[in-house]
């Protein structure tokens, strides 16, 4: 069967140029290259923010696969040892294979992925602040995006659908709000510092803060290089000279770095939180990213949530439809993976469970692949129930039972910063 090579191809619009937004840009190229040939073709647009205060810093992001992968090409360093610290200073270490921890800088992303965007016929990126989307003005199916260009000219969009990854003005309401909050310094020692086949996932050998936990981060480049972080999972962000201490404190007391140069700095924040991200916004708008749910409430993780989201949204636009179908708004978490975030931030938001011991006990006690592929959303229900067993029984059943009985408050003055870090993210 022929593909629709005669009917006008499906107009899309991706609002934003960070993971989510180019994410599935890539995708959808890719299904529009290797599409089913009764499928419709894709005309896509990106809209980036031109270069000001709406366009995020570079950033990095963080994810684990088992091979090669879609982005290779702007992958900066991969790890196949994991590294866990307990407060006493107890390790535990890991080879999760096949799985790898591997590390993307924002910058090399871009331009891999506005690359390809540039070798396909009906792709490009646009600059330009978007204000508004709403339904077309003629009552024909899609939407209409209002914007303008980084010298102020108005522009006027219609699409077919309107995928928009910026982030939501507030936090939606919740039993329990934290935030993933940190702050990284791109680090050159004066001499061989870092094993740089191990990622140092969580060092606890720091003051833990009143409330929640703290831990350092520690992503070896070089013998010499790395990326040495400080984060929190509180309330609330510390001030500059806050991280700025911690940092000083993890770095020189801990690691015992001596002469080191900061070569580079990266702060954000992540929500970590059980409120309901509402991805429809009208039939034919829809969140993607942090902005539709895909960071994952209990560990700030997101990258590889957002590729599920973004392949599964392609893999329904390739397919045949009636015109004016609703956009598709794939859920990035399952509900069991959701409901089980939601006790362990409970748990961890009481203080029932002691942060640092839960976590180093959860990889202590479980093969790392399987913690991995659970932190994922990739687990079964069997593997799930087994790393269940092996937490605080009590403290979990009673942080699950009063869950129903909570009532959903909004945070206050909480927003997702415009580039979170995805450990996204990521993480």
């Amino acid at each position: 069967m022929r593909r629709a090579a005669e009917a006008e191809p499906l107009r899309l619009a991706v609002i934003g140029g960070g993971a989510a937004g180019l994410s599935l840009a890539h995708w959808l190229v890719r299904q529009d290259l290797a599409g089913r040939p009764d499928g419709p073709r894709f005309d896509v647009t990106v809209i980036e923010a031109p270069e000001g205060p709406l366009r995020p810093a570079p950033r990095t992001w963080c994810f684990w696969d088992d091979g090669p992968g879609e982005y290779d090409e702007a992958v900066l360093a991969q790890w196949s040892r994991l590294r866990i610290t307990g407060p006493d200073g107890s390790t535990v270490e890991a080879a999760p294979a096949p799985l790898r921890y591997r590390m993307l800088r924002s910058t090399a992303f871009e331009e891999l992925v506005h690359a390809r965007l540039a070798a396909h016929p009906r792709a490009r990126v646009l600059r330009a602040t978007v204000h508004q989307v709403r339904a077309r003005p003629d009552g024909r199916p899609g939407a209409r995006v209002r914007a303008e260009d980084a010298a102020g000219r108005p522009l006027t969009l219609d699409a077919g659908y309107v995928f928009d990854s910026r982030p939501p003005a507030r936090l939606p309401p919740a039993r329990t709000t934290l935030l993933q909050h940190f702050r990284g310094w791109f680090v050159r020692t004066a001499r061989p510092s870092f094993d740089p086949g191990t990622a140092h996932l969580m060092d606890f050998r720091v003051p833990q803060p009143a409330h929640g936990l703290g831990f350092g981060y520690v992503l070896p480049l070089a013998p010499d290089r790395a990326l040495v972080e400080y984060t929190e999972f509180s309330r609330h962000p510390l001030t500059v000279p806050g991280y700025e201490r911690a940092l000083h404190g993890y770095a020189r007391q801990v690691l015992g770095l001596d002469e080191f140069t900061v070569e580079e700095v990266e702060q954000g924040v992540i929500p970590m939180t059980d409120g309901r991200f509402p991805r429809r916004v009208g039939p034919a708008h829809v969140r993607i990213g942090t902005a539709g749910g895909a960071t994952r409430p209990a560990t700030g993780y997101a990258f590889a949530a957002v590729q599920r989201q973004s392949r599964a949204i392609a893999a329904a636009l390739g397919r045949p439809a009636a015109p004016g179908r609703p956009a598709p708004a794939p859920a990035p978490h399952g509900r069991r993976a959701l409901a089980m975030d939601a006790v362990l931030l409970r748990a961890l938001d009481t203080g029932r469970v002691d942060g640092p011991r839960f976590f180093t006990d959860l990889f202590r006690r479980t093969p790392a692949e399987q913690v991995l592929r659970f932190l994922d959303g990739g687990s079964t229900p069997a593997e799930e129930l087994r790393i269940g067993l092996r937490c605080p029984v009590g403290p979990m059943l009673r942080s699950a039972a009063e869950l129903p009985l909570l009532p959903r408050r909004t945070p206050p003055g909480t927003r997702p910063e415009t580039a979170p870090d995805p450990r996204e993210d990521d993480r």
